[in-house]
């Protein structure tokens, strides 16, 4: 049986030259085929709101709802690190608030740590977040709750500025940071300049690890696919045609035959 993931282990894996594996999960079956394969963290994004309830963007998911998907991906997982986001204005009020929603993700949830979105104006919250005992993934670059601020999914492009947010986000105690939406020569300057390590996603091979959305990369979902998604299955297709099957035969008369009924 293969240990437990931790904040050390992924030091230690980014020290060595170890690539890191990451990616989305919402429920137990899925999240319990990621960690039998090894995948070293499970993040249950707040990506939810798009691949798993069908809304546009992020910003209408609520601190229950993740709640409730973490814990069911918490149940799955012996072997990954499970991580969950902190969903649009829970952690943008009072810091007091803020480190009690995050610690719900703990304490009700299972997590292993929380992520949240931003770069130095959101260190405070990262300081808090560790004395309480609560370890934090940081998240600069593209940020998907600021998509009306940024005026949409654009990529980001100011290298001083990105440098600068994933230093400070280090220096207030996140263990790691996920780059997004950004040129590769960038998210090879702060992956060279951090100590922790850098997770990204449209960011380049030269990241410490990479994350990917699940029902992206597994193709799921019809529809949109962002340029840097790789697509290693087409599920929706093989469930397509399982579904059509089931339809004709069930139409004909020919399921359940003898082999499907109680005698």
């Amino acid at each position: 049986m293969q240990s437990k993931v931790t904040r050390s282990t992924l030091m230690k894996m980014k020290q060595e030259g170890k690539k890191i594996t990451a990616l989305t999960a919402y429920d137990f079956p899925f999240a319990g085929i990621l960690d039998k394969a090894g995948i070293e963290i499970v993040l249950v994004g707040d990506s939810l709101g798009m691949v798993v309830q069908g809304n546009e963007n992020t910003l209408s998911v609520t601190m229950d709802e993740s709640i409730y998907h973490t814990r069911l991906v918490s149940r799955a997982c012996n072997h990954s690190m499970v991580i969950a986001d902190m969903p649009f204005m829970s952690y943008h009020g009072s810091v007091d608030q803020a480190v009690a929603n995050a610690g719900r993700f703990l304490k009700e949830a299972g997590a292993a740590a929380v992520k949240l979105e931003g770069g130095a104006d959101v260190c405070p919250i990262i300081t808090a977040f560790v004395k309480a005992g609560i370890p934090v993934m940081a998240h600069v670059g593209l940020l998907g709750q600021s998509v009306h601020q940024m005026g949409g999914f654009k990529v980001q492009r100011d290298e001083e500025r990105l440098l600068k947010d994933a230093e400070e986000v280090e220096k207030a105690g996140a263990f790691c940071v996920v780059l997004e939406g950004m040129p590769s020569f960038i998210a090879t300057r702060i992956t060279q300049e951090l100590n922790i390590p850098t997770i990204g996603i449209g960011a380049g091979p030269d990241c410490d690890g990479q994350i990917l959305v699940l029902h992206d990369m597994l193709g799921i979902n019809d529809g949109f696919c962002p340029k840097f998604v790789k697509k290693y299955a087409n599920i929706a297709q093989i469930a397509d045609q399982g579904v059509a099957s089931y339809i004709k035969e069930v139409k004909e008369g020919t399921f359940p035959s003898d082999e499907y009924e109680y005698k």
